[in-house]
């Protein structure tokens, strides 16, 4: 398989900041770029205060191409020749996946805090513990 240096994004900044990192990162290693956008609807989350009729109603093939155009809108920022891809399930599975194909895997952090990261899990803090390639973490400008 070619070489390919994987970047998650997510649409905020920082995984833009990331996005344009992997692109040059990748320029200089002859490698190919592939912009990941992982999404999935979270029943349980969905339906806290909603009735459950309501939270089956959510149209998940709206939902995925409302992700669609965030994916395309953020590819559409770089120059360079980015391959994207939109992956359902949870962010922290599909990028260990992608790594195990990549040279290199690129994640934003967006520097929660604690509470958030205890109640959801960081994403790049996965990514570093179960990557099988090497992670670059692409921190938030303070």
């Amino acid at each position: 398989m070619d070489k390919t240096v994987v970047v998650g994004v997510d649409g905020s900044q920082v995984s833009r900041n990331a996005l344009r990192w992997a692109v040059e990162d990748a320029e200089r290693r002859g490698c190919a770029v592939e912009a990941i956008l992982a999404w999935h609807v979270d029943y349980g989350l969905v339906a806290g205060p909603m009735s459950a009729t309501a939270a089956a109603s959510v149209d998940r093939e709206r939902v995925r191409e409302a992700y669609q155009a965030v994916l395309d809108d953020v590819v559409r920022d770089v120059d360079g020749n980015v391959r994207p891809v939109l992956a359902e399930g949870d962010a922290r599975d599909v990028l260990a996946k992608a790594s195990e194909h990549a040279v290199l895997l690129v994640v934003g952090s967006h520097g929660a805090g604690p509470i958030r990261e205890a109640l959801l899990g960081s994403v790049s803090s996965h990514c570093v513990h179960h990557a099988a390639c090497p992670v670059v973490v692409v921190r938030e400008p303070k």
